[in-house]
């Protein structure tokens, strides 16, 4: 089994045991609502704090909340050191993954409120993109349309892998003082259609963790694995989302 989603990688369920009670398909669907109903919780709370910064601002009539950027920031760094957590201890899962889900929707808040003040509507199709990508392609998984194959998997791994190494050399770059590759947040041709590979990648991702997600339960995999693969499932939701917000704002952009 492969994924090209980090948090469910090929060799998770290789040192893993049947258990009784098993992991199922219904309670990883659960539990994956829980982590989304987590996130939006607190997503909205910088949400609104951002859209009330951003309107006091524009008036000059008071101070920008000074918890805000801490907020987003900090949702975003523990959010990434609990994935790290996480993912190289499986067992933590059924409390990381609610953390994770928690700290992410801070940082999605404020993010999305930004685009939202810039692109009036953005955050909306963003959402129902993400979430139709999800049924679209749960789906035809299901139907067969789409197959993971060994051939298949591998591409997309390779993709991703690839994707993330530019993302790395570009935060690098912005480091020390370069300008970074533009084309992954500017507009213009070039960068519409990488922002496209992008979202497309990101999509081709779920396929594997439907895959990977229908593979534990077959091994009857223990039950903390569902927060696991739920964790697992809300890391690319959540990548997909951006990217679609990206991808828009330059749909959008003068």
């Amino acid at each position: 089994m492969r994924s090209g989603n980090p948090a469910l990688k090929a060799n998770t369920f290789t040192s893993i045991q049947p258990a009784n009670p098993p992991m199922t398909l219904a309670g990883t669907v659960n539990k994956t609502a829980m982590l989304l109903a987590m996130t939006l919780i607190t997503a909205m709370i910088t949400w609104g704090m951002a859209l009330e910064s951003i309107q006091t601002a524009a008036a000059d009539v008071a101070q920008p909340n000074p918890w805000l950027m801490p907020l987003i920031i900090g949702g975003a760094v523990v959010g990434f050191v609990l994935a790290l957590i996480c993912s190289f201890k499986k067992t933590t899962a059924p409390v990381i993954a609610p953390l994770y889900a928690l700290a992410e929707g801070l940082f999605l808040g404020g993010i999305s409120a930004f685009f939202e003040t810039r692109f009036p509507g953005i955050v909306m199709q963003a959402v129902g993109l993400t979430f139709g990508t999800l049924f679209a392609l749960l789906m035809a998984y299901r139907s067969g349309l789409i197959k993971a194959t060994e051939n298949f998997k591998l591409g997309v791994v390779a993709a991703t892998g690839a994707i993330f190494l530019l993302y790395l050399v570009n935060i690098v770059m912005r480091l020390f003082g370069f300008d970074g590759m533009g084309f992954i947040h500017e507009g213009g041709t070039f960068g519409i259609i990488f922002s496209l590979v992008v979202v497309t990648i990101a999509a081709l991702n779920l396929v594997l963790d439907f895959d990977f997600i229908e593979n534990g339960v077959e091994i009857g995999a223990p039950k903390y694995m569902e927060w696991y693969a739920a964790f697992g499932l809300i890391v690319t939701l959540i990548w997909l989302y951006l990217e679609m917000l990206r991808l828009l704002s330059k749909l959008r952009g003068d």
